[in-house]
């Protein structure tokens, strides 16, 4: 059923000048990996040594195409803020790569030292169940997905358009949102409709957050001294976003979000889990078009349009704090649906060894992390207060006798996207 293009027989299509280049570039060590996301009017960046795998040089470009477009270039402890007129995503990777190689503020002497660009891509629907080095064919397969990601894919292929114009003989590597969770059996990604629309659209649960979800479950294994192959986790992707994934031997086999990052769970400002009626009983009670309805349930849904506070869960805990009752109730209510997954999760993995936090608020919010597992003790959770305060470092938060552990492992996707990219140009 799946298309896996991480096959050979992808690689065979790469031009030989590009071939021999790997050889020569990736063969030795200090191999110099350029991660780029970008999304419709910002682009972050960061460059590896891989070598040690450090942060050479890393910043973010803001308002592309808008008045007032900055860079903020960060190299060491340093930081240089740069002001231009960056009118497209070519313009600012023009900008990023300028500032890396800049005789005052720059990391690098030239950008020949740049072995290989790996890039951010939401949506890579059933063709990839893996990271793949882009060629004609991988990008044609990109492009099909961008009715499935209408908002993220096309300003994540103009990130990569821009870098094959600025670096021709630089290979790019393009790792997916999706496709960690591209494991996960037809019973755990199919909907209850007709099986000809699966068929004919493709609908069906795909997941996000899938190179966070890799990332820490990664970490998690090494720190409980086992092999992913040998654990059952469940990964908390916690923030403005957010979604829960079921990892079973290192490979996904179920995740909250779906067929878009709208369903599973509240989040900051989409509704999660909706009775679909909902969405026709208002569109008839209030006239709305699609477009609507749409706006309604990804931007003004969640704990934003349930607390009628904020969208950012610092602000609801300090108006939960100030006594505001409907802030506490968004974030009971949120606390609540992450909870509930990981019971259904822990039934699907038949056992959980350890429960995962990360992101914004599952790395910083101890009173989050605290909501979430009072209740767990029938899977064996009990955490240390004491530890559960520390904020946005590794840690394992559970008590000495627990039997499920509870960690917080701050996510890194730029660097699983660096491992990937270095991973894909060594082959």
């Amino acid at each position: 059923m799946q298309k896996d293009f991480c096959s050979c027989s992808v690689l065979v299509i790469i031009d030989i000048k590009i071939t021999f280049r790997l050889i020569y570039k990736i063969g030795g060590k200090n191999v110099k990996i350029l991660v780029i996301n970008c999304g419709s009017s910002s682009l972050k960046y960061q460059l590896f040594d891989m070598e040690n795998e450090a942060v050479m040089a890393k910043g973010l470009v803001e308002r592309i195409g808008l008045p007032g477009s900055i860079l903020t270039h960060r190299y060491g402890e340093e930081k240089k803020e740069i002001q231009a007129e960056i009118t497209n995503h070519e313009k600012a990777i023009k900008l990023v790569l300028d500032a890396i190689v800049h005789p005052e503020y720059g990391v690098l002497k030239s950008m020949k030292d740049i072995a290989a660009v790996g890039h951010r891509v939401v949506h890579a629907g059933e063709y990839f169940s893996g990271s793949v080095l882009l060629t004609e064919d991988v990008m044609k397969a990109i492009k099909k997905n961008i009715e499935l990601a209408p908002l993220h894919n096309p300003p994540n292929i103009m990130g990569i358009e821009a870098c094959q114009r600025l670096m021709p003989d630089v290979p790019q590597v393009a790792v997916f949102d999706t496709a960690f969770h591209q494991t996960m059996p037809p019973k755990a990604y199919l909907y209850g409709i007709p099986y000809e629309y699966y068929e004919k659209y493709k609908i069906r649960k795909y997941g996000f957050h899938g190179t966070s979800h890799k990332y820490v479950s990664q970490r998690a294994a090494a720190l409980l001294g086992k092999a992913p192959e040998e654990c059952k986790l469940i990964t908390c992707h916690l923030g403005n976003g957010s979604s829960v994934a079921a990892i079973d031997g290192g490979k996904s086999v179920d995740t909250t979000m779906g067929f878009t990052p709208l369903e599973g769970l509240m989040m900051g400002t989409r509704s999660g889990d909706i009775d679909a009626t909902v969405i026709t009983f208002l569109m008839e009670k209030e006239g709305w078009t699609t477009e609507q309805v749409n706006n309604f349930v990804n931007k003004k849904s969640g704990v934003l349009g349930l607390s009628g506070v904020s969208s950012d869960f610092r602000d609801l805990e300090t108006a939960a704090g100030e006594g505001n009752k409907r802030a506490q109730l968004a974030l009971d209510r949120f606390a609540y649906g992450v909870k509930k997954y990981i019971g259904a999760y822990a039934a699907v993995l038949n056992g959980v060894d350890a429960i995962v936090f990360t992101a914004g608020l599952g790395e910083n919010s101890a009173s989050m992390r605290e909501s979430i597992c009072d209740g767990l003790g029938y899977l064996g959770v009990k955490i240390d207060s004491a530890k559960n305060k520390i904020r946005g470092q590794e840690i394992d938060i559970s008590t000495a006798d627990a039997k499920t552990k509870v960690l917080v492992i701050p996510t890194n996707e730029e660097l699983m996207i660096a491992r990937d990219t270095y991973e894909i140009v060594q082959k």
